[in-house]
């Protein structure tokens, strides 16, 4: 088996936990759950964290002495922090492993990179480009011929339709929506419940119906 870190000990990476059990169970790759990573978790979550059965291993840094065969995936929700941890871990050389919820759906001809999480009701269509450490929460769906780059969150019951292309660290918020063949700018946020009608520049945020 094929030991698994998880990093961050909040509700994301915990959630996250219940996925890589999930494709376990299913006879998924074997990983072998070795423990959390955080260098500031709240007492809280310690608690929650040893309520799962999962060890606390110590700080992110605990990862660049680990066994060679270690992977991780990053259990942090924001798409900016995700990068940030994700250039630390890198310098470690510890690889980045994928986790497909078997509830979720991959449809034919699509790519994603290390680090690619997909939650229970996922859905990706067909002919779909994704990159690094891309989060698909519950639910949340990508229509056809799109493209989410390296960071991006999609968040539960959010859609992405099709012929999109979301760049690097696009948050797309709760129940949000991005009609057909539109571009959503580096590190942009569409609000919870917003509707995007028109192309989204870079760094700024967007919320309502339509999206402004």
């Amino acid at each position: 088996m094929t030991p698994l870190v998880i990093v961050g000990c909040g509700g994301h990476g915990r959630e996250i936990l219940t996925i890589a059990r999930a494709v376990v169970a299913a006879g998924g790759p074997r990983w072998q759950l070795a423990g959390f990573v955080d260098d500031r978790p709240s007492e809280e979550n310690l608690k929650r964290v040893q309520r799962l059965d999962v060890p606390y291993l110590g700080g992110v840094a605990w990862l660049r002495d680990a066994p060679p065969e270690t992977h991780h995936v990053i259990g942090i929700g924001d798409p900016r922090v995700r990068r940030s941890v994700a250039a630390r871990v890198d310098a470690y050389g510890v690889p980045a492993a994928s986790l497909i919820h078997p509830d979720a759906t991959i449809g034919p001809d699509n790519r994603y990179g290390p680090g690619f999480v997909a939650f229970a009701g996922a859905r990706v269509t067909t002919n779909v480009a994704i990159g690094r450490h891309v989060h698909l929460n519950q639910n949340a769906t990508v229509g056809h011929d799109s493209s989410l780059a390296d960071f991006v969150s999609v968040n539960p019951l959010a859609a992405v339709s099709g012929d999109c292309h979301c760049a690097e660290g696009v948050l797309i918020g709760t129940t949000a929506a991005v009609l057909q063949g539109l571009r959503v700018g580096r590190d942009s946020t569409v609000g919870a419940g917003a509707c995007v009608v028109r192309d989204v520049p870079d760094r700024v945020v967007v919320k309502g119906v339509p999206a402004r």
